[in-house]
């Protein structure tokens, strides 16, 4: 199955798909800065030619298993209307999981996964559902989300980016129906200095010691590695 887009709003399309099913990506302003940084941006500015990104993905936390494994990102030639086709291999064996072909591209479909990811690990935690968690995130996006500039270094070199936050469970008036996750947090670092523009994506849910470091629950994240 392949998905055709045209524009710079065809990755918010597929995004706003994905978690919303609505048309709110008609009209890029009503985009809140965090929606265009994550849907808007041409976040293959930087690559020149058909190209592999390389990233990793981790998890961890007390409660399952802890394990690594391998994102890639093969990102074609432009195409005529100027995007660019990309397929996204998203982790191995068992765990790997496909969505429909990105044709036309100009923001990042990784970023699509791991939303994905998220809303159907929440499913398979707590029997709620998909839409559900689709909906808080597209909320927490359009009017909760904080951004701030932060200054990196990758591949030896500083990068100026903007980190995303987000905490899409918090004030969520039915969080009762799923206390033990409603803390998870999310944070996301763009930068136009880092082809494929995604720096990092990670969540986090930490249980409170009193008088102590918090404990880590679950954290999982994607981090980008190499172009190849």
């Amino acid at each position: 199955m392949m998905i055709q887009h045209r524009g710079a709003l065809a990755l918010a399309s597929v995004a706003v798909i994905l978690l919303t099913g609505s048309a709110r990506a008609a009209d890029p302003s009503t985009f809140s800065e965090a929606e265009r940084l994550l849907f808007i941006e041409d976040h293959f500015k930087p690559v020149t030619s058909p190209t592999r990104l390389d990233y990793e993905y981790r998890k961890r936390g007390s409660l399952e298993e802890e394990f690594t494994d391998r994102v890639r990102v093969a990102v074609a030639a432009k195409t005529r209307a100027g995007g660019r086709d990309v397929k996204v291999d998203f982790l191995s064996g068992s765990r790997r999981m496909e969505l429909p072909v990105v044709r036309d591209a100009e923001g990042n479909p990784l970023l699509l996964y791991f939303l994905e990811h998220e809303v159907r690990e929440m499913n398979r935690l707590t029997g709620g559902s998909i839409n559900y968690y689709r909906k808080r995130i597209r909320i927490a996006f359009a009017e909760a989300a904080e951004v701030k500039p932060v200054t990196l270094t990758v591949d030896g070199k500083q990068v100026q980016a903007r980190e995303i936050h987000i905490a899409p469970y918090r004030d969520d008036p039915a969080r009762p129906r799923y206390e033990k996750f409603a803390e998870k947090t999310f944070v996301f670092t763009l930068s136009d200095q880092v082809p494929g523009g995604i720096v990092e994506m990670r969540s986090e849910l930490l249980q409170p010691v009193a008088g102590g470091e918090p404990t880590l629950i679950l954290a999982e994240s994607v981090k980008y590695v190499a172009k190849r």
